[in-house]
């Protein structure tokens, strides 16, 4: 629904309620013209039913709205004297038009002076809980909202297993746009694995002001264009998501509106220039690690490199043996002559399970690997005097990559060679022709919802031929630092600024080893927690300030109710 349908949408909705309403505004002792005024007639209503006229904004906030309605339903008609179980289902089954079927079929009463307070304990623990998550959703839409790291593509800037806390008000926070979905809960309910939302209607996308835009080096969470997977890791048909249905991505901003973007050799360059990045930052990059004696294992593991290979040859290994390493996961080959070969990842076999299975193993040490390293971990490695060398793994210039943007054999790009590219700026205008339109067509079809179509040397926007086009939003170039493991603009293009969500600034807390969802195997990482994500210089925990505040408080309040309980 665009503006014009939402607006043409909220003046039946307030006919609907005139009409439904006014005969119990008159009984309250109002005009019948108050029920017909929009907001203002919301504010009468709050009187009617002894309500703070506050609420009156809550009807007006996208998915808070969803909660308030019903409660309004079930104030007015207890304002009237309709207390019963059976007229608080009625009015909430019906979505509010039994409140007509009182104005016009009944004679009831307006009760002035109506106690607020619930008659029941369970009615009073409803009403908690509604109001809690109404406070929740507006904190959790509108200021901050707690995100996870799921995914590796940020390694070591920010790691899987990093609770963060994700402010909305930074970039401003963008409104839902979804109308109609479940509060505090993003695309999935919990435990029924079912979509929290419905596709339509959709309100049009609107931020309220913030006090930065993404700039070059941020942090950034935002709904990832691509998106159509149902739930995350799990395989299944692909689905249409409205955008603040998009699953959440959290990437480095390396390109703003208006940039020219280069990656050369694996760095990226900004109008021409190298980008120089925040001194937090971790990039990692696959290096090829040479010894003539071989690279071992232990080696890599001393300066915490990753996504290695390690190669295992077990000996008089029998069936039983090979169905239980392929049942765990466990990749099995062959080599040339025939032999078994267990090839895992870096943290190899676990002890337990080779004496589970009692196998024994030799690891392979070959005299090249491939590993996954910072800057940092490779001028730690250069100086074992048993490595001879180490070489930024690099894809040569013009040897195109799969699944590299535009995916078009006009740009022979891949991650390490890839552009130069116009990141597009709102009001710019941009040549459209057969070679530019690649890059753009996802933009004006999608993002800006025109069609497009290319005949022969000819492209159509909107079926009239079209040799410029100019953007109506400005677009953003997203990268994980974790260069070489990190699906990200590269892969997908632009992402649009109505896809902002927000910026990290505070990890609360750390697990090492987390997989997807809590197993209470992991580990916390305490120099991680209450940790900053932006500023200079190396992240200091206030952890430790935190449980001394913490501690503070509980003895300020236990002496404080002893001194109360003593002078009474």
């Amino acid at each position: 629904m665009n503006g014009t349908q939402w607006i043409i949408f909220i003046l039946i909705v307030q006919v609907i309620h005139f009409l439904g309403t006014w005969k119990l505004y008159v009984k309250a002792g109002r005009k019948a013209w108050e029920a017909a005024i929009p907001v203002y007639n919301g504010i009468v209503l709050m009187q009617i039913i002894n309500r703070p006229k506050w609420w009156v904004l809550l009807l007006f906030i996208p998915i808070i709205n969803l909660l308030m309605f019903p409660v309004v339903w079930v104030e007015t008609i207890r304002s009237f004297g309709k207390n019963k179980m059976l007229d608080t289902w009625l009015v909430i089954l019906t979505l509010g038009f039994y409140i007509a079927y009182i104005n016009y079929a009944e004679d009831v009463k307006h009760i002035e002076d109506r106690d607020l307070k619930p008659k029941t304990g369970l009615g009073e623990w409803v009403s908690s809980i509604v109001f809690a998550i109404v406070a929740a959703t507006f904190v959790h839409t509108y200021f901050i909202q707690p995100y996870v790291i799921p995914t590796g593509s940020l390694e070591r800037t920010l790691r899987v297993g990093d609770f963060l806390f994700v402010s909305k008000f930074h970039f401003g926070a963008r409104t839902p746009m979804t109308a109609i979905a479940a509060p505090m809960v993003h695309d999935t309910l919990p435990l029924l694995k079912r979509k929290s939302y419905l596709n339509k209607p959709q309100i049009p996308y609107f931020r309220l002001p913030g006090f930065q835009t993404p700039q070059k080096n941020d942090i950034v969470v935002f709904s990832w264009p691509a998106d159509t997977v149902q739930q995350f890791f799990v395989k299944s048909k692909g689905v249409e998501k409205p955008i603040d249905k998009k699953s959440n991505y959290v990437k480095r901003c390396v390109g703003t509106p208006g940039d020219s973007l280069a990656i050369i050799n694996g760095k990226v360059h900004i109008n021409g220039e190298p980008l120089q990045l925040s001194d937090r930052a971790r990039v990692m990059q696959n290096y090829i690690v040479y010894a003539q004696k071989g690279v071992s294992s232990r080696l890599l593991r001393e300066v915490d490199a990753s996504d290695y290979i390690r190669i295992y040859k077990p000996k008089n290994i029998d069936q039983n043996q090979l169905n239980a390493l392929r049942a765990n996961g466990i990749a099995v080959g062959a080599d040339e002559n025939g032999q078994a070969t267990i090839y895992t990842d870096e943290k190899g076999l676990p002890t337990e399970f080779i004496r589970q299975l009692r196998l024994s193993l030799t690891e392979e040490t070959p005299r090249e690997r491939v590993a996954n390293m910072t800057l940092q971990m490779v001028a730690q490695l250069k100086k074992n005097p048993g490595i001879d060398s180490v070489v930024m793994e690099n894809i040569p210039k013009g040897q195109p990559g799969t699944n590299v943007f535009p995916q078009n054999p006009y740009y022979r790009w891949n991650v390490d060679n890839f552009g130069p590219i116009y990141i597009p700026e709102k009001g710019a205008t941009v040549e459209i022709n057969k070679k530019t339109i690649p890059l753009y067509k996802k933009i004006i079809r999608d993002y800006e919802h025109n069609t497009v179509k290319v005949e022969a040397d000819r492209v159509l926007i909107n079926g009239k031929e079209a040799n410029s086009y100019t953007f109506k939003q400005g677009y953003y170039w997203m990268m994980g630092d974790n260069r070489d493991h990190s699906e990200d603009s590269r892969a997908w293009g632009y992402v649009a600024e109505d896809h902002i969500v927000g910026k990290p600034v505070f990890i609360w807390l750390s697990f090492d080893n987390f997989q997807d969802g809590i197993r209470f195997n992991e580990k916390f990482r305490w120099d991680r927690m209450f940790t900053t994500v932006g500023g200079s210089g190396e992240p200091v925990s206030y952890f430790k300030y935190f449980l001394i505040a913490l501690a503070g408080y509980f003895i300020f309040d236990f002496f404080r109710k002893k001194r109360k309980k003593e002078a009474s």
